[in-house]
């Protein structure tokens, strides 16, 4: 299980003393890390009775234009990720990313962990 609490050390490395243990707010659970592949969706119960839809694997993305005209496309590629380069050789999909599609190049807008969609808007 993650844990996204405050750490239990110092930046200098003693002990801090803390009055309460693990919480359940505090739970966190591992990254998607959607591929680039057919797409495969799971449902994940979170806090208060509602619910994320993770994306495993996605081949299609919906592309919205300048104009405002949005359609659905398939994925080429990843061509680059600001959030790790290594992301662009395992075809992650992250918020942020350039994705190759057959209109052109276009830049993830949507969370696909979280959201269970790929939308994107048109590079120029």
């Amino acid at each position: 299980m993650k844990w996204q609490g405050r750490s239990r050390r110092k930046y200098t490395g003693s002990k801090l003393k803390t009055s309460c243990g693990k919480r359940k707010y505090e739970i966190g659970r591992e990254s998607a890390e959607t591929h680039v592949n057919d797409t495969k969706r799971k449902n994940v119960a979170t806090r208060g009775g509602n619910r994320k839809v993770r994306l495993l694997q996605c081949n299609t993305a919906n592309v919205t234009d300048s104009t405002g005209k949005t359609q659905q496309t398939t994925i080429e590629t990843v061509s680059g990720n600001s959030a790790n380069k290594h992301y662009v050789r395992r075809n992650i999909l992250t918020k942020g990313s350039v994705i190759k599609t057959p209109l052109g190049s276009a830049k993830v807008t949507s969370r696909p962990g979280q959201d269970g969609v790929v939308n994107a808007t048109l590079l120029d």
